[in-house]
Parts: C-alpha cells; sequence; structure tokens
C-alpha cells in the first residue's frame, strides 16, 4: 500500500470508491462499534425539519476519524509498521493514528501546533504516542512533520491525501444511510476535507439524489475557496477557534473527489460554530468541539430550504475543553 505524501494537483493515485468503503467497513466493525444515529424533537423544531444527529463524538477517542485511522493501520505492510508512523494533527487526525497504532504495536509520532487543543495532546500521549509540538498552526506542523518522516525514515502518513482514510471514515456514512434510508441531504463538517470525501463516496454511491453539504469556517475557508475557483489554494493565515478546521491548505486527494460531487461548501462563523454547540448540548445532550458543531451551523444557515426534509447531520468530534466551553456560554446563546 502507499502511503501518499505529495499534494500536488492534479491527484493521480487512486480514489476511493463505495466498494472501498464497504471494505473498509468490514475491518472498522471488528475494532470498532457503530455510533448512534439520534433525533431531538426539540432541535428538529427548531430547524424546521427532521433532524437525525450521527454522533461520531462517542468514538473512543472523541472523534470520527479514528475510523480511517484504524483502516489505514490495518493495510499496511510489515515494512511500514515496523517504521514507525508519523503524521501532524490540530489533534483529532493524530489521535486517530496514536489510537490505531496502539492496537497494532505501531509507534507513531505526532506533530501538533504549539497551543494545540490539551485534552487531544494529553489523550495521544495516554495511547502511547510521542508528540511534538512546533509551529503556531497545523501547516507549519505538517511540515516539520514531512520533514522528520525524511529524516528518521518513518512512514509519514497525510490527514487527507491518503485513499484508505477517506474509505475508512466513509463507514459512518453507511451506517447512517443503513439505518436511515430516508434522508435527503446531509451537513458535513470541513477541515482537510477526509469526512466530507467519505461522505460523498457512501452517501452519493448509495443514493446519487442525495445532497450533500460540506461545512467551513469563514476563517479558515481554504477548502471552500479551491472548490469554488478550481485550484488549490493556500491561505497566509487562519482564524478561527475551532482547531479541527483550522486549516490553511486544501490538498489533492479531497479536492479531486469533491470539486464534482459535493453540492456546495457553505462557510459559517466562529459565533454560529459557538451557537451550534450549544444548541446540540440543549437540545439532543450531546458536546460537539467546534468542528464537530459545523454541520449543524451548515444546517441553519439553509434551514428554509430544508424545510420539512429529513436531514443528516454529523457531528464530528466532541473534544471540547471545559475552559472553551465556560466562554462560550457567556458569549453566546442557543439558536
Amino acid at each position: 500500500m502507499a502511503i501518499a505524501d505529495a499534494r500536488s494537483l492534479p491527484w493521480t493515485g487512486p480514489l476511493p470508491t463505495l466498494a472501498d468503503v464497504y471494505r473498509a467497513r468490514a475491518v472498522v466493525r471488528n475494532y470498532l462499534q457503530p455510533t448512534p444515529a439520534i433525533e431531538s424533537a426539540s432541535l428538529s423544531e427548531r430547524m424546521g425539519c427532521r433532524v437525525i444527529v450521527k454522533c461520531e463524538n462517542l468514538q473512543p477517542i472523541g472523534a470520527f476519524k479514528v475510523r480511517g485511522g484504524v483502516y489505514l493501520l490495518s493495510q499496511m505492510t510489515d515494512e511500514q509498521r515496523a517504521a514507525g508512523v508519523v503524521g501532524a494533527s490540530t489533534g483529532n487526525h493524530g489521535q486517530s493514528i496514536a489510537y490505531a497504532a496502539r492496537l497494532f504495536g505501531v509507534q507513531a509520532t505526532i506533530f501538533v501546533p504549539e497551543g494545540a487543543n490539551p485534552l487531544k495532546v494529553e489523550a495521544m500521549k495516554r495511547l502511547g504516542a510521542e508528540v511534538i509540538a512546533t509551529g503556531p498552526d497545523f501547516d507549519t506542523a505538517h511540515d516539520a512533520c514531512k520533514v522528520y518522516a525524511a529524516q528518521h525514515g518513518k512512514t509519514f502518513i497525510h490527514s487527507a491525501d491518503v485513499p484508505e482514510l477517506i474509505a475508512g471514515v466513509g463507514t459512518y456514512t453507511l451506517e447512517l444511510l443503513e439505518e436511515h434510508p430516508e434522508i435527503d441531504a446531509m451537513f458535513v463538517p470541513v477541515g482537510g476535507g477526509s469526512g466530507l470525501c467519505g461522505a460523498l463516496v457512501a452517501g452519493k454511491g448509495i443514493n446519487p439524489d442525495m445532497t450533500v453539504y460540506g461545512v467551513q469556517s469563514a476563517g479558515a475557508p481554504a477548502v471552500h475557496d479551491s472548490w469554488r475557483d478550481r485550484e488549490l489554494k493556500k491561505l497566509d493565515r487562519c482564524d478561527t477557534f475551532a482547531e479541527g478546521v483550522a486549516t490553511r491548505e486544501a490538498f489533492a486527494l479531497p479536492a479531486a473527489v469533491m470539486w464534482d460531487r459535493v453540492d456546495d461548501i457553505l462557510l459559517v462563523s466562529d459565533s454560529d460554530l459557538k451557537r451550534s454547540i450549544l444548541t446540540l448540548l440543549e437540545t439532543t445532550r450531546m458536546l460537539a468541539e467546534g468542528a464537530g458543531a459545523a454541520a449543524l451551523a451548515g444546517l441553519a444557515q439553509r434551514r428554509e430550504e430544508m424545510a420539512g426534509k429529513t436531514v443528516g447531520i454529523v457531528l464530528s468530534g466532541g473534544n471540547l475543553t471545559l475552559d472553551t466551553l465556560q466562554q462560550i456560554m457567556t458569549d453566546e446563546s442557543p439558536w
């Protein structure tokens, strides 16, 4: 299995397919339980449509990315595992690699930005990963990670440009649509894009008529801008509290998957994300981190179009610090 480590365009490697997602599920189901898809009458009433929440915050690492990490490491060669794996992350990708590395007996090193979410950093360490903090954001940590991997002969794992990661995370859409085939539309958070791509490959593969929206922070719109202009963008900075979507650069493989499949990519404010965190907590009793609440923020933006429909939203992660939650409760109110 080749580990993608380039960000060139066009993407020249394989694209994940629906069959790949089914193959991934055959592996992932051996290690991870399906997450619940819940309905809240209160949330549906506020949004004016039937809302089904896919609770990926209930994964062992509190985020959907563990699906991709488990599947990817299950497919590695003995040589790749023996070399040890290296990745860069704002937290959830790193947790997924650390979790899967412990599962398969592999040494993992994760580069994170300085000031990364302490809950995620401590979780990676508890899982046995070496964590190296460097630079102000994900992109600088990513560049340092690639250099380290090359210097030490480690297997570098890109956070998005790996077909197996997309196939793995696509399994949450299989679970959701098998339980609720009546879903008309899905809203999915977008950081690097693996989660949205998984939803597109699996969701559109099962139901081509289903509408799929990506939702990204207006303060970090690299994927949105790249999709709009059909060229990969790299921004000078990003400005959002939601570290799970705080990426300055769009990547080639997600672009190849999503550009001609996604129905729209919506931009939401930090205020929208915070209001959505509080709304999910109040109506479903589920805690979302900033990125995890993006899908609801997107639905709130399009609620008139969704009136009377059945809508799936992906609560992609719940790793929110108490300090951040307290500040949000001071600053905002629910929808």
